[in-house]
């Protein structure tokens, strides 16, 4: 039986009644009884023992809500102050929120852009993560998903060790995992932008770099701009199995400047735990998921990634796994400290005292508030470019033939091998640039063109090329010579340093 009767109105009605029932003789006992069961919806012999002497529940349970003692402590002031604080750490949760509360704060009092009295500053600094969790629980809005664009490259897998998340204990600073973010919308054919995303997996430094295309040449253009940038040297590479990272220039790259290269598992994510935490909480958080393309989105997503390096490395607090235990079917797992990427360098014994004492010069000199208003104007710039607003964007127009999937641009170069971190030595299938031609160049007519249309597309693709050239030279061109042209542009864009110039220029922009 059911009834809308409250669970104080019950109580009063027990109360009420319950001497009376003591009291009365049996035939108005069950009168009693079948009114009270009737009122309450309670199972007649529950009802019959909360009647009884038997029971001792009234005795004890007050009616009235048991008031908290003192005045409320968190109260609406300190509510917004702890949401300005916490804006400023770009809304990060709790766990990392709350040890960083302290420095934060300092930096913002700092600049002047906060004032607060002892009580509020008391309150901060003693606040536990569940009470700042219900406090922002209002504030919270839930993320969406993209697209995956990682094809898998076989050529080389046996040639390039693979590292697990287990070979990550005790690592010095200089190894990064590496990944690559689409940012092609919900369509996948044609150009888009990609972001090189890099973090160093002892200390979580940052580096993003924008990337016109998703091939080889764009690759190493991106990770000698980041090497100028890193506090550190880099020491070891590790990506997925994409065929934008497993290929012959790569390991050429890696090779030469003694660099380790590693890979990760296919299908196996916890694989590049740190990289791809780092595409959801920064990358996808604040560059979204719409569809980029073209050499000015590219600048305008530059320029962003110039100021968000700083704002991530110096006032983003990270945890790491400590140790994770199994009891059963239940796991525990022990997290360090919340600490930025630039306070583990400095608790690092390996990097040097001349970069650590730069690197807290730049600190002081920083600005958290001014560096969230640069990256909300910079990020509302670069949504200007998104494809996804209302269909349309300030960059080139759409062909109107949506072009293949792009594919990854590799050719073999002229590089000495090196057993640099190795365990075995595989076959290597490279051979020596040939210096003569077997056939007729299919492009030699046409060669100066296709360098002009590249200066003024750079994100042109081979195929959009074909198409291009099968207009201007009928009956000359064909899809059967896309490949054949994929060499040549890759050739060319890995000797062109007019793209990796601009990029180290506007990641370098003050």
């Amino acid at each position: 039986m059911t009834t809308t009767m409250s669970l104080a109105a019950r109580r009063e009605m027990l109360l009420s009644i319950r001497q009376r029932y003591l009291s009365a003789k049996r035939p108005e006992k069950t009168k009693i009884l079948d009114g009270f069961v009737a009122a309450t919806g309670y199972d007649r012999k529950y009802a019959l023992v909360l009647l009884s002497k038997k029971s001792s529940l009234i005795d004890t349970v007050s009616l009235k809500p048991k008031a908290r003692p003192g005045a409320q402590v968190y109260d609406d002031q300190f509510r917004h102050v702890l949401i300005k604080v916490w804006n400023t750490a770009n809304q990060v949760c709790s766990k990392r929120f709350v040890p960083f509360i302290p420095d934060l704060v300092a930096a913002m009092e700092r600049h002047g852009h906060l004032r607060i009295s002892d009580d509020i500053r008391k309150k901060l600094m003693t606040v536990s993560a569940a009470t700042v969790d219900r406090i922002l629980q209002p504030e919270r809005s839930r993320q969406v998903q993209g697209l995956s664009q990682t094809k898998a490259g076989a050529l080389l897998k046996s040639k390039i060790q693979v590292r697990t998340f287990a070979d990550w204990n005790d690592v010095v600073p200089g190894f990064y995992e590496v990944d690559l973010v689409a940012h092609c919308g919900d369509d996948a054919n044609g150009t888009f932008l990609n972001s090189l995303v890099m973090v160093d997996v002892s200390t979580g430094w940052l580096e993003c770099m924008p990337l016109l295309r998703k091939s080889a040449a764009d690759v190493i253009n991106g990770v000698s701009v980041a090497r100028s940038l890193m506090p550190f040297p880099l020491l070891g590479l590790d990506t997925d199995g994409g065929s934008e990272f497993i290929n012959y220039e790569i390991l050429d790259y890696c090779e030469t400047n003694k660099i380790t290269f590693t890979r990760s598992r296919a299908y196996k994510k916890n694989d590049q735990a740190f990289v791809e935490e780092k595409n959801g909480s920064v990358v996808r958080r604040l560059v979204g998921y719409d569809r980029f393309e073209g050499p000015k989105a590219w600048a305008a997503l530059a320029k962003f990634y110039s100021v968000l390096r700083k704002y991530v490395n110096f006032f983003q607090p990270s945890v790491k796994l400590l140790k994770k235990t199994r009891t059963g079917a239940k796991v525990a797992k022990q997290y360090d400290k919340a600490l930025t990427p630039y306070q583990r360098i400095l608790n690092s014994p390996h990097v040097q005292q001349g970069v650590k004492d730069d690197l807290t010069a730049m600190y002081l000199q920083l600005d958290p508030v001014t560096l969230m208003s640069e990256l909300k104007v910079l990020q509302n710039n670069l949504m200007t470019f998104a494809w996804n607003i209302n269909g349309s964007a300030k960059t080139e127009p759409h062909a109107d033939k949506p072009a293949k999937p792009n594919q990854s641009d590799t050719a073999p170069t002229e590089s000495e091998v090196l057993d640099y971190f190795r365990f075995e030595k595989p076959k290597d299938k490279r051979s020596l640039p040939r210096t003569w031609r077997t056939r007729k160049d299919p492009f030699e007519h046409a060669w100066d063109d296709i360098k002009f249309k590249l200066q003024l597309e750079p994100h042109c693709t081979a195929p959009e090329i074909i198409e291009w050239l099968s207009v201007r030279y009928p009956g000359q061109h064909d899809m059967g010579q896309v490949r054949t042209l994929q060499r040549r542009i890759s050739t060319l864009r890995l000797r062109d340093q007019t793209y990796q110039a601009k990029l180290t220029q506007l990641m370098q922009t003050e």
